[in-house]
């Protein structure tokens, strides 16, 4: 087969290309401001504890929290607790500290733990010179993944955590179509690296949901939290709204 060559009017392609780069770009919109301070919380922050008062907390039945608060910290108290107001996607920073006289061994040392919506829990155990399955030591998503690296301190020393949770997406008839994902900064050290999770054994429910609180277990171990706030990010698991 002979291929002809077709001629084409320079105007003809002039003008295309005129069409093509002369479309107006697409307009972009730009983030919004937020204030980050050296040392204070991001200005769209919501504080959970800021060390005066529980008013943002329950107990699990209802009850207000009665949970020990001296000296801008909350120690564990008579059961667990849970936010006033339910979250989806969320960035939440906490710092917690195990007690200083360590007693125990294994999960019978400084445990307690932090629920992402009452549901998924990432494990606090005090895990420095302190072994137990790696499942359940400290940074663990309990019984699902062990933290990439153990970052503990010694206890009695304050610790932090940084965590990003995505919620699960669902379809129009409440189908999981995309599982929950949770990326968790232990002491400024990655632990976990956005991996897919499901709700965890002894939350308040084994069930998928879009919201839920943050819940905060009595272990029977005398843990203190301080500096407790959160981020509302968008429905959008790549921007926020």
């Amino acid at each position: 087969m002979q291929i002809r060559s077709v001629p084409v009017s320079v105007g003809l392609l002039a003008a295309v290309v005129f069409t093509v780069s002369s479309a107006a770009p697409a307009e972009e919109v730009q983030p919004r401001m937020v204030s980050a301070p050296e040392g204070l919380i991001p200005s769209d922050a919501v504080v959970l504890f800021d060390g005066t008062d529980l008013s943002e907390w329950t107990y699990t039945d209802g009850r207000p929290a009665g949970w020990i608060t001296s000296d801008g910290t909350m120690t564990v108290k008579d059961g667990s607790i849970i936010t006033k107001k339910e979250f989806g996607n969320i960035q939440l920073h906490l710092e917690f500290a195990t007690p200083e006289d360590a007693t125990g061994e294994g999960q019978d040392r400084g445990n307690s733990g932090v629920y992402i919506q009452g549901a998924y829990e990432v494990q606090i155990l005090d895990s420095y010179g302190n072994e137990t399955y790696i499942d359940g030591m400290c940074g663990a998503i309990y019984a699902q993944y062990p933290p990439l690296v153990n970052a503990s301190r010694p206890p009695g020393k304050w610790q932090v955590y940084d965590i990003v949770f995505h919620a699960p997406d669902f379809d129009s008839g409440g189908k999981v179509i995309k599982k929950a994902t949770i990326t968790v900064f232990h002491n400024g050290v990655l632990i976990q690296n956005h991996v897919e999770i499901k709700p965890t054994v002894y939350g308040l429910r084994e069930t998928e949901s879009p919201l839920g609180p943050i819940y905060l277990q009595d272990h029977n171990h005398p843990v203190k939290y301080r500096n407790i706030w959160i981020r509302e990010l968008g429905l959008n698991r790549n921007c926020q709204e």
